[in-house]
């Protein structure tokens, strides 16, 4: 169910998505073209951006205290960065490809694109563990953005309209959320795949969004 429809940047190639401390958080992908962006979460308007270099491919990001961190797609670099003035502080390489990321309060949760959660470090990004994603016992490939919400995380599922929440624990997908008609047909043209999820803290809500959406939308999942 659709509580709120918010602006968004339709150039926004929209990889990471986090609310934290009232501010928006936005990581976007694309060569010489990704960022990442301080917004305001009711007007979209920026607040601080940081630019990457042509080189690297912006991924997903998370927020990690007065730190955030940002993954890149195939260049095996994480970014770590100063909250508040979005400043590179250094980097991190990592093996295999950066999708989705997301912080559990005690530990970093990132994808790859595959079925597999890779657990990892806060402070240092390195790896503590794996855990394969499954819906009644077959993985669940493509993976993407992510959220650490309520001891669970949600994933996008690349290429489709489906989020799943998965138990962290285990592995198993335990719901899936058709996000199918969120963005109405007559606004698609020029647009690409949901990707962006963000808890809206101290409610049971979530902001949604897609790569070149117009929208972010405030949703409550609801049973069908």
């Amino acid at each position: 169910m659709v509580t709120r429809v918010l602006p968004h940047d339709r150039s926004s190639f929209t990889q990471g998505l986090e609310l934290s401390g009232g501010t928006l958080y936005e990581g976007t992908g694309q060569h010489g073209r990704s960022v990442l962006r301080a917004l305001d979460p009711d007007t979209g308007r920026v607040l601080e951006e940081e630019r990457l270099p042509t080189e690297l491919f912006g991924e997903g990001i998370t927020v990690v205290g007065d730190r955030i961190w940002q993954i890149t797609w195939q260049e095996g670099v994480a970014l770590e960065r100063d909250r508040e003035t979005l400043r590179e502080l250094r980097r991190v390489d990592y093996e295999g490809e950066g999708w989705g990321l997301c912080h559990d309060g005690t530990r970093l949760v990132m994808s790859d694109g595959g079925s597999r959660l890779t657990f990892r470090d806060p402070a240092t990004f390195a790896p503590t563990g794996s855990v394969e994603v499954t819906l009644e016992g077959r993985p669940v490939p493509e993976l993407n953005e992510l959220e650490c919400a309520g001891g669970q995380v949600w994933a996008n599922v690349w290429g489709s309209e489906r989020l799943v929440r998965i138990d962290p624990a285990s592995g198993q997908v335990n719901m899936v959320v058709d996000a199918s008609g969120l963005l109405p047909w007559t606004e698609r043209s020029g647009t690409d795949v949901l990707n962006g999820i963000a808890a809206v803290p101290g409610t049971d809500e979530y902001l949604l969004t897609g790569k070149l959406w117009p929208h972010v939308y405030r949703v409550r999942f609801v049973p069908e």
